[in-house]
């Protein structure tokens, strides 16, 4: 049972910011990229990575994340001494508590963690987009014989307050640590990826525990705390794809990058994103159809013009619609004669006839049509509108 390295994947955000997309869905399984869900990419790089141990935090809106991961076969991590394994708060003997902060969900997983006994732990977030090799950061850590090795990427300074900002030396250790500093001093940005040497994890995450003054959250309190303690803290640098798609925009404009020359490859035969993909027939493009510079997934039935969009599985177009620069999550109807432009579509929304969803404006906002909802026949929903099923009645 004894492992190098397990990980642990904090999976339980609400993901307010995307409104009604995450009204009943935990942010990391909301759909991404035609096929899949955020959560898929860091349970692939897992894989990817020779991690074959999952501990997945899940905490708001658990019940169909938790469905859609089952028993992690998948991503191949359907294993007799290993796998995949939901962890939601439970109910002990001295009561029950909510994951408070980071820190402290782990805390209450730590004999998920002894059970492996592993030398190194993992921490990942479950609501980002990259791929990441996580075996060669732990090649880095076990260089630098770091208590705990922090990854890390370069943001513009305009954007650096919404992070955890990291000062290095020139050897590559990290001297200061600011959690989301007003007035940043770096543009090195911590990813919330952290691997730490098991021992210290267990020992900070007690001490963290154990102070009632503790926000219980890795970048404010644990991270600062091992630096003043004078632990060896590493950094990481990571130059890849990498985005935080908690807002509207940034969703959009993560699918957006899928669709043009970027360091986002889901077509890269060795590094694969695994899902859990719906049963379902091949796509049918119906005579008369156009499809320029999209994904369509299997299911979809398309009878309209179709440009630089992304459809999820079993999505219909009828013909005389027209979906340009969006994203059509699963089992939505864009219905004759309908144009949906700059939105995102959520999953069994109708798109009436002759109805009107966002802007052709190349600087218009982002409009968000939530699941379930319904445009009428000939409505206009503005660019920028947040439209749920609500609304609708």
């Amino acid at each position: 049972m004894r492992k190098k390295m397990i990980a642990m994947l904090l999976a339980g955000g609400q993901g307010s910011r995307l409104y009604v997309l995450t009204k009943d869905l935990a942010k990391p399984a909301v759909p991404f990229g035609g096929k899949y869900r955020i959560i898929d990419f860091p349970l692939s790089n897992c894989v990817n990575s020779g991690i074959d141990t999952v501990g997945i935090l899940t905490q708001y809106e658990p019940f169909e994340l938790s469905e859609y991961i089952g028993n992690g076969q998948p991503w191949d991590l359907d294993r007799m001494g290993g796998g995949a394994f939901v962890l939601p708060p439970y109910q002990r003997n001295t009561g029950r508590d909510w994951y408070k902060g980071t820190a402290n969900a782990i805390y209450q997983n730590l004999r998920f963690i002894e059970r492996y006994d592993p030398d190194y732990v993992a921490i990942l977030s479950g609501d980002h987009i990259y791929k990441m090799d996580y075996a060669k950061m732990l090649e880095k850590h076990i260089e630098k014989g770091a208590a705990v090795t922090v990854a890390a990427l370069k943001v513009p300074l305009s954007e650096a307050s919404r992070f955890g900002i990291i000062i290095a030396d020139g050897n590559g250790y990290i001297t200061e640590f600011e959690e989301k500093p007003k007035n940043p001093r770096s543009d090195l940005a911590s990813m919330g990826i952290y691997i730490f040497s098991a021992d210290k994890l267990k020992k900070y995450l007690t001490e963290d525990e154990a102070d009632p003054q503790s926000e219980n959250d890795f970048g404010k309190n644990v991270l600062p705390k091992m630096l003043e303690a004078g632990e060896k803290m590493a950094v990481y640098g990571f130059e890849g794809y990498w985005k935080d798609v908690g807002t509207v925009d940034s969703l959009w404009e993560a699918h957006m990058d899928l669709l043009e020359a970027s360091d986002l490859n889901l077509y890269d035969k060795n590094w694969k994103i695994y899902s859990r993909s719906p049963v379902m027939p091949p796509h049918m493009v119906e005579e008369g159809a156009e499809i320029t510079g999209s994904m369509v997934t299997e299911g979809c039935v398309v009878g309209g013009k179709i440009k630089k969009s992304v459809l999820f599985a079993g999505v219909t177009v009828e013909k005389g619609a027209e979906v340009n620069a969006s994203i059509i999550m699963p089992g939505a109807v864009i219905k004759s004669g309908a144009k949906v432009c700059r939105a995102i579509i959520g999953e069994k929304a109708v798109i009436e006839v002759g109805a009107k969803i966002g802007s052709e404006d190349e600087n218009a906002k982002i409009t968000l049509v939530g699941p379930e909802a319904k445009a009428e026949a000939g409505k206009e929903i503005e660019a920028g509108a947040i439209f749920g099923k609500e609304a609708a009645k």
